[in-house]
């Protein structure tokens, strides 16, 4: 079953490697290492969550109920330009990224804010449905393997690749540092964090 593992692997990484406004968090919360380990497990584990859904087959559900999606979509609008308003009020207010010691004036965020931000980054975002209920889902049928375990050995595989691209994007972030030790970069970065949310959001508001 190796076959089907590694599409689902291949197929998962060309689909996350996306710049998008969860990997521009997951960047951010990396690069402040706060809470990093609880950012990629929430994460991974819902690209797991939803793409053993997809298998299973409930993405046809979702798919024939479209008020869902349209409803997901409009409150990860309002969400995401809240969170772009967020970012540049902190890009007005630049701190330096103490590369030294990993910590930085700005990172004195709480786990449940944290946890908060990145749930809503991730399952308000119906992108993340298409890709994983939807389109995951459906290529995974394509590899019973003429027996039904195939496809989910294509999800393995998928999930896989989410892990490994968010443990990544997470806990590599950190070698990005010494480039971010001064406040205008660390200014430069908030800006690009709020570009990329607002247009994911004028994306999702344009269908």
């Amino acid at each position: 079953m190796l076959a089907p593992a590694l599409a689902g692997l291949l197929t998962t990484a060309s689909l996350i490697v996306a710049i998008g406004a969860q990997n521009a968090y997951v960047l951010r919360q990396g690069l402040l290492r706060s809470h990093v380990g609880v950012v990629v497990a929430i994460c991974a584990l819902s690209d797991a969550i939803l793409i053993a859904a997809g298998i299973a087959g409930v993405g046809a559900l979702v798919d024939e109920t479209g008020w869902a999606l349209t409803v997901v979509r409009w409150l990860g609008v309002a969400f995401l330009l809240w969170y772009a308003a967020g970012s540049l009020r902190r890009a007005g207010r630049p701190e330096s990224l103490a590369a030294a010691n990993g910590t930085a004036n700005a990172a004195a965020e709480s786990r449940r804010s944290v946890v908060t931000r990145v749930v809503l980054l991730t399952w308000l975002n119906p992108h993340v449905y298409l890709d994983t209920l939807l389109l995951i889902g459906s290529i995974a049928t394509a590899h019973d393997g003429g027996e039904p375990a195939g496809r989910w050995w294509f999800g393995a595989g998928a999930a896989l690749a989410s892990l490994l691209w968010f443990c990544g994007l997470g806990f590599g972030a950190r070698l990005l540092a010494p480039f971010l030790a001064r406040p205008r970069s660390w200014q430069m970065l908030e800006l690009c964090i709020a570009a990329t949310m607002v247009l994911v959001a004028v994306k999702l508001a344009l269908g």
